[in-house]
């Protein structure tokens, strides 16, 4: 049986986490949520040994990434970029590991996310928008722009579905660590 080519899949698949800093993220809609959802992904992308991005808008001036999530992020070291999307700043890392697919969370929805999204869809790049896991300043610039990725092929998904579909099965010590994660 073929699953759909819209599951978000282990293989070839990587988490970008976009500017979840220290002096931005005050200021975010419902930023727990953004904040809690995003290390939830990072353990979980961990777990599943699929590789793990993240990036620093400008962090002379934003500062560094939030603590919580620098903490669940460990050894990885996020990139600074200047451009907004950071597609250009990781293309050629996602082209040389072979990902096809990718999920974004972060900041903000409007405006580095939104231009990432676009960015790596016309790169032939499979992208799934984590919506709890993603966020702006206003609620109104955070629904628009769920909607304009969605209406340019980027897929609307959740935390746990993401998790969820990587795994595929449960019963594994993977989905118990999955679980304890998510719970």
């Amino acid at each position: 049986m073929n699953r759909h080519p819209k599951i978000f899949q282990k293989e070839n698949s990587a988490l970008i986490v976009i500017d979840i800093q220290e002096k931005l993220i005050p200021v975010i809609y419902e930023k727990e949520r953004v904040i809690e959802n995003a290390i939830k992904l990072v353990n979980g992308f961990k777990v599943l040994n699929a590789p793990v991005f993240c990036t620093e808008q400008y962090p002379k001036g934003l500062g560094g990434t939030e603590p919580r999530l620098k903490e669940a992020l460990g050894n990885i070291e996020p990139v600074a970029k200047m451009n907004f999307s950071c597609a250009g700043d990781l293309f050629e890392q996602l082209r040389n590991e072979k990902i096809e697919r990718v999920v974004l969370c972060g900041v903000e929805s409007h405006v580095c996310v939104l231009q990432t999204a676009l960015d790596l869809i016309a790169n032939g790049i499979q992208v799934h928008i984590a919506a709890d896991a993603v966020s702006s300043r206003r609620k109104f610039d955070y629904e628009i722009a769920l909607e304009r990725m969605r209406s340019n092929g980027a897929e609307i998904t959740l935390t746990e579905s993401v998790l969820f579909e990587m795994l595929e099965v449960c019963g594994t010590d993977q989905f118990k660590a999955i679980s304890k994660i998510v719970k």
